[in-house]
């Protein structure tokens, strides 16, 4: 076959469409790759139904920059968990060098990749190597080298492909965690695959298609988790605005901000004219006083996080999640009211498990989306939620460390103002609600939401679906796993031992109830035999039994 040195509208749709198809075909595969060895491994979905969120509404008859915008605001509308985010971001870049050009060359195509990969570092505070983002800039690197001397689109592409694939070997090397478990990276083979596949269309070779019934959603991602492992939370107020009528472009803004003031877990994304900009840090008066001086200020929000250490400090986990079989597009559920008059503000949470989500709703939730534990709810599916409840403004409870950035998105692209609380587990946002007031601003809620969360523990129990070894535990398949603010703590034998492994490591002295909220898997009877034990061995601890419904977690816990 003739060497490609260009690609038309058609043959740029049929790359993407292509590399759509190879990472569906494989998501399995990267799914396996999770680091942590329960019943999750999500990676290869989240990717797969981001990208294919982006190629949704992508057609024959569109010009390169149609398919160029589309892909963009399909990938950020859709992007689940944080590996599906930084892919939105790569998509974002590409298509941004991309879409101006008449038809796409060697030499373009290597400057994308190399724009994807610059868009996907900024959007990350402190990026950490070993991760997709290693391999898509070693891919970069080497599709701009290759472009210097080669004009065929097959030599530059196949360059991208095999300088990537070396990086993902050396994952490993990089970060300890995939070392320990013996897995390379899955964001960054969710990533080549959908560069092989896009050769495999220059080629003229096919490409094995997953049917979309196959296209399942499990739970969390574990590919960008290492972006989580904080070494101490030192900064102590949590800065969030939104910049109208910017003089100043997100990247100026983001860059200024790093300059000006110490900091961390910044994120700051722009569309049109108005920048959502979120920092911790010890000086949010300078970061307030610059953002007025390029624009309109809107949903200002500043958080006190020093009572929050305890909850901060999960963030050095790696964990992001537990899977579980669903429909493809978590539907969201009917608002509580969906006919009454529109409030001041209303609450929207994620759920897992129809006992949580009518438990959710008992407290005030005013829409309650499938997914935390079971799924990761995309941008566009919270705004759904949120189209049906009549509001002024929104408060999301995104209760999984996952669908936290998801939730994030929605503030920039909603109509209305929108705060998120930053909820990681289901027992946080439990706990959360019970702060909820539907006649204060949604500022105001999620400063008094934020503050709850730090005054509970979460723990989970499931079971290991690999033999492995994490931080030092011997893990075999099938052995209970305890998990304490989202880190495994304990390999047991049975249900019962962990959850008392469980209690042993959390701080109980201080605390007066234990609430656990037991899954599908454990009967009534098995749960009130296990209160009874626990209230024998702690008798100054109130102890409160719910019906949960989870799948694959056998209890959430929570001690307040």
């Amino acid at each position: 076959m003739k060497d490609i040195e260009t690609m038309n509208s058609a043959l740029l749709l049929h790359f993407f469409r292509c590399g759509e198809a190879q990472l569906t075909g494989h998501r399995e595969e990267v799914n396996a790759l999770n680091v942590y060895p329960v019943p999750d491994g999500d990676t290869g979905t989240n990717m797969g139904l981001t990208i294919k969120s982006a190629m949704k509404n992508v057609d024959e008859t569109m010009s390169i920059k149609q398919i160029c915008a589309a892909i963009s605001r399909g990938a950020l509308m859709g992007a689940r968990g944080n590996s599906g985010v930084i892919l939105s971001q790569l998509l974002r870049g590409m298509t941004m060098a991309m879409q101006n050009c008449e038809t796409v060359s060697a030499a373009d195509f290597a400057a994308a990749l190399n724009k994807g990969v610059e868009i996907a570092y900024k959007s990350v505070l402190k990026p950490v190597e070993g991760t997709i983002l290693t391999v898509s800039r070693k891919a970069a690197e080497a599709a701009r080298e290759a472009a210097e001397t080669d004009t065929s689109l097959e030599v530059v592409v196949s360059a991208a492909v095999e300088s990537g694939r070396i990086a993902l070997a050396q994952t490993p090397e990089q970060l300890p965690v995939l070392k320990e478990a013996g897995v390379v990276d899955a964001g960054g083979r969710g990533f080549l695959y959908i560069l092989e596949g896009g050769l495999a269309a220059l080629r003229g070779e096919s490409v094995s298609v997953g049917g979309d019934e196959e296209l399942v959603v499990k739970d969390k991602t574990v590919a960008f988790s290492a972006d989580f492992q904080e070494a101490e939370i030192k900064y102590h107020y949590c800065t969030e605005l939104m910049i109208h009528n910017a003089t100043r472009d997100h990247e100026y803004v983001r860059r200024h901000i790093t300059e000006a003031v110490d900091g961390d877990s910044l994120v700051c994304v722009g569309d049109e004219g108005i920048i959502k900009v979120h920092y911790h840090s010890n000086a949010p008066g300078e970061i307030i006083n610059f953002a007025q001086s390029i624009g309109e200020l809107f949903d200002i929000k500043v958080e006190n996080m020093k009572e929050q250490m305890a909850r901060e400090a999960a963030e050095k986990r790696a964990l992001e999640g537990n899977a579980a079989p669903a429909e493809v597009a978590p539907a969201p559920a009917a608002p509580v009211s969906p006919a009454a008059p529109a409030k001041k503000t209303a609450v929207i949470a994620v759920s897992s498990g129809d006992g949580i989500s009518e438990i959710f709703k008992g407290l005030g939730a005013d829409g309650v989306i499938s997914g935390g534990q079971t799924m990761n709810p995309s941008a566009e599916d919270i705004l759904n939620a949120m189209a049906a409840v009549p509001a002024e403004e929104y408060v999301i409870l995104p209760n999984n460390g996952n669908i936290i950035l998801a939730a994030q998105q929605v503030v920039s692209i909603s109509d209305a103002p929108v705060a998120v609380v930053p909820s990681k587990f289901m027992t946080q946002g439990l706990s959360a609600l019970m702060m909820f007031n539907g006649e204060l601003s949604a500022e105001e809620n999620a400063e008094a939401m934020t503050d709850a969360l730090g005054d509970v523990q979460n723990g989970e129990i499931t079971f290991a679906i690999r033999d492995t070894v994490n931080d030092g535990i011997e893990i075999k398949a099938d052995d209970i796993l305890v998990l304490l603010d989202g880190k495994i703590i304990a390999a047991d034998a049975t249900v019962e031992d962990g959850v008392f492994s469980l209690l042993d490591r959390m701080e109980i002295d201080d605390a007066s109830l234990l609430t656990l909220y037991y899954g599908e898997d454990v009967s009534e009877a098995e749960a009130e035999t296990l209160r009874e034990k626990i209230e024998a061995r702690y008798e100054d601890l109130e102890v409160e039994f719910y019906r949960g419904g989870q799948p694959l977690y056998y209890y959430l816990v929570s001690l307040e």
